[in-house]
């Protein structure tokens, strides 16, 4: 068996862009067949072959689920090994077949837990590799989807993590409403946005289609911006044509994600304020291979925007 697995390394890493599209949701089928030793490393090659084209709808399921058993895993082994131990839980990437805790630590939290922990790294950057496809994220339904929420809050909460990458992949919105208010023109508009991780790259597509698309004035970032923002590779300097708050008149960063913004009647709802000085930083993608969408659908009527701008307060 380690000799096949060791043949199919070889032969993932040789294989045509064509081939891998092919391999990825044949691994999938079999991914849960695969012994525990294994399985992470197989889900690292379905990982692969999504990056260059296989089907990440089918590929996904499996990889996730294997994730979420992992996280509770790992978790629990985290948590045994502070109440038990006298030192500190060493790196995963420090434990390898020859290291001396290795069998210490499967006889003393279980071959199951062990591996979780030491995989994990693993199913998190398969799982990223399958979050980053929009057709993925659509079906993923609300219950798997807070669980794997759970579990990686739990996680991180166990290990003292900051690592924001699977969290801020589930917040992703796709195909949602909305409306952005322009407090000093008193003007509304509605849009609809997919797959753009923070508000950092809100910011530059929303510049783009209202301050771009001349709806307002300002400074409206370059083209070169909206395509790394978009889907195309790089990063470039670009700046911030608005100062974002929330109806309530509580500031909303551009660290933080869209979902960050609140829902009045089934719609995101964002107030545009005018930036009180310069600021630029850096166009850039999250998520390199996730495309991000914005789309203007219309400008409200003048009715609309009063009966929205009813839910609006002053700043702070």
């Amino acid at each position: 068996m380690t000799e096949a697995h060791g043949e199919l390394r070889v032969l993932i890493g040789d294989a045509s862009d064509a081939a891998l599209k092919e391999a990825g949701p044949r691994l999938a089928a079999v991914l849960d067949d695969v012994p525990l030793g294994g399985r992470a490393d197989i889900g690292a090659m379905i990982g692969y072959c999504v990056e260059v084209g296989a089907d990440p709808v089918v590929c996904a399921p499996g990889v996730l689920a294997n994730l979420a058993n992992a996280l509770e895993n790992a978790q629990g082994l985290v948590e045994q090994w502070a109440t038990t131990m006298d030192f500190d839980l060493p790196d995963p990437t420090d434990i390898d077949n020859e290291h001396e805790l290795l069998e210490p630590m499967i006889e003393a939290f279980g071959f199951e837990a062990t591996l979780s922990w030491l995989t994990l790294s693993s199913w998190l950057t398969a799982s990223l590799s399958m979050l980053q496809r929009k057709a993925v994220r659509q079906r993923l339904s609300t219950p798997i989807r807070e669980l794997l929420t759970q579990r990686y809050h739990s996680y991180a909460q166990a290990t003292d993590s900051d690592s924001k990458d699977i969290d801020y992949a589930l917040l992703v919105l796709d195909d949602e409403p909305l409306i952005a208010l322009d407090r000093e023109t008193g003007t509304g508009y509605q849009l609809r946005i997919s797959g753009i991780a923070d508000n950092f790259q809100l910011q530059t597509l929303l510049g783009d289609a209202l301050v771009g698309g001349g709806y307002l004035r300002g400074e409206a970032p370059s083209a070169e911006a909206v395509a790394v923002s978009r889907d195309a590779d790089g990063r470039e300097s670009t700046v911030c044509s608005f100062l974002f708050h929330a109806p309530d008149g509580t500031r909303i960063w551009n660290e933080a994600a869209p979902a960050d913004i609140p829902v009045i009647d089934d719609n995101r709802v964002l107030v545009l304020d005018e930036m009180p000085y310069p600021h630029h930083f850096p166009a850039l993608r999250y998520y390199p291979s996730m495309t991000a969408e914005l789309v203007l659908e219309r400008t409200l009527s003048p009715m609309e925007c009063v009966a929205w701008f009813e839910h609006v307060r002053p700043v702070g």
